[in-house]
């Protein structure tokens, strides 16, 4: 099963697509790491492999080791087309990896103001604090994003 992980990486859309064909649980499948599909294809930002997993019914909060979901993955990066994309198909925007942080604290520490915006539409808890104390609020202030500090107070 690690072959769709491998297409996954390489952005290959029709391998992907045979490879589910042939065994649609890929969809849920991890690799080596531990990463799930769903997780690698936002991490990468690939909308387009990503949209395919989610309608062939991936898991949409599957999470890695570290209880990282796809959401969380794409926050940090700012992927706003995928972490549209994951809210619209019911990504839980209060998930918590095993660190206490959710894809709003991740959204405030690497300043994705856009990200933030979503993430608050599709109902993010601001208030809710990582496994260190901090609120979302409180790790954009820590890393210099005033501007996204003062949306989250």
């Amino acid at each position: 099963m690690a072959a769709i992980h491998d297409y996954i990486r390489q952005s290959d859309y029709q391998k992907i697509k045979e490879a589910i064909s042939i065994d649609p649980k890929v969809v849920d499948s991890k690799d080596e790491k531990g990463f799930p599909a769903l997780v690698l294809a936002a991490y990468h930002g690939n909308l387009e492999i990503t949209k395919l997993l989610i309608e062939h019914k991936a898991e949409i909060d599957a999470k890695d080791v570290v209880g990282n979901t796809a959401l969380m993955g794409v926050c940090f990066k700012g992927y706003e087309e995928i972490v549209d994309l994951l809210l619209t198909f019911g990504a839980n925007p209060n998930a918590v990896n095993k660190n206490g942080s959710t894809p709003l604290s991740y959204a405030a520490q690497f300043g994705q103001i856009g990200t933030a915006k979503l993430l608050l539409e599709a109902n993010a808890d601001p208030n809710q604090k990582d496994g260190k104390g901090n609120t979302p609020a409180g790790i954009a202030k820590a890393q210099g994003h005033m501007e996204l500090y003062e949306l989250l107070v």
